[in-house]
């Protein structure tokens, strides 16, 4: 019976001690994993090379009439080249444009002449070529994007409140009281709150390309920290009214300059 006993003992004291140092060899093995990583890492860093399947990116972005924010989700296959994809809002100014206040009684600011608020919704594609990487963990990489896609320009009514014998209500510029909304001085104007316009909303539809250059100075690699100037034309199914008076374009070309923080994976 003794001998039986001592057996079995013996028997788990082997298996327990084959469990034990089979659960050791994984664990040291995948800290030899995480550590070779790091170290993958830092080579990385040091040598300045920016290597990543994909990425995410936030951004603002002030434009030669407007502003806008971004987002963009990219996939690369290689160092030298990346495919994003991106969303845009923006809102577009006229340069005619200039804010008033009604002289009789405080209000909200006017625009006097303001048809439309104008909001380009862009989605497009780029492709992003590496002109030079980062010499160091603190350089700066430098790419070229070069795409397009399609654009809806979102138009929402201009309505201003006004007061007269009438008592208060809201006029635009294709109502039947246009005339007033034409010299609305002397009825007590008021501009309209963000809430205003859209049930007469329009969309028209367009193409846009934009060519850009991106410089990331992110110190981190995972991390995107960049800075982008470009400049982009678009093109709309229709003309675009946003003053009374003023020439209605249909084409749009300009400049912009983004700041966009995200990270890579």
């Amino acid at each position: 019976m003794k001998r039986i006993l001592f057996f079995v003992a013996a028997m788990a004291f082997s298996v327990f001690g084959y469990a034990q140092q089979t659960g050791k060899s994984k664990k040291q093995l995948r800290k030899e994993e995480k550590r070779a990583k790091i170290n993958a890492l830092i080579k990385a860093e040091e040598e300045g090379v920016i290597a990543y399947r994909k990425h995410f990116a936030f951004g603002v972005k002030l434009i030669t009439d407007g502003y806008g924010i971004t987002f963009e989700k990219g996939y690369s296959k290689s160092v030298k080249s990346s495919t994003l994809f991106q969303i845009e809002i923006s809102e577009r100014k006229h340069h005619k444009e200039e804010k008033q206040n009604s002289p009789y009684v405080a209000s909200a600011p006017f625009i006097l002449g303001k048809k439309n608020f104008f909001y380009p919704v862009k989605l497009g594609v780029q492709k992003q070529f590496l002109l030079g990487n980062k010499s160091n963990k603190n350089g700066v990489s430098i790419t070229a994007n070069i795409g397009g896609g399609i654009t809806l320009g979102l138009l929402r009514a201009y309505e201003f409140e006004i007061d007269d014998n009438n008592g208060r209500r809201f006029i635009r510029y294709d109502s039947p009281d246009s005339a007033i909304f034409a010299n609305p001085i002397g009825r007590n104007p008021s501009g309209p709150g963000l809430g205003k316009g859209w049930n007469h909303l329009k969309v028209t539809p367009g193409l846009y390309v934009k060519p850009a250059v991106r410089f990331d100075y992110g110190r981190f690699n995972e991390l995107v920290s960049a800075i982008e100037v470009g400049t982009f034309a678009e093109f709309y199914s229709k003309k675009i009214p946003q003053m009374i008076g003023n020439k209605e374009n249909q084409f749009f070309f300009g400049a912009y300059f983004s700041i966009l923080f995200g990270k890579r994976k």
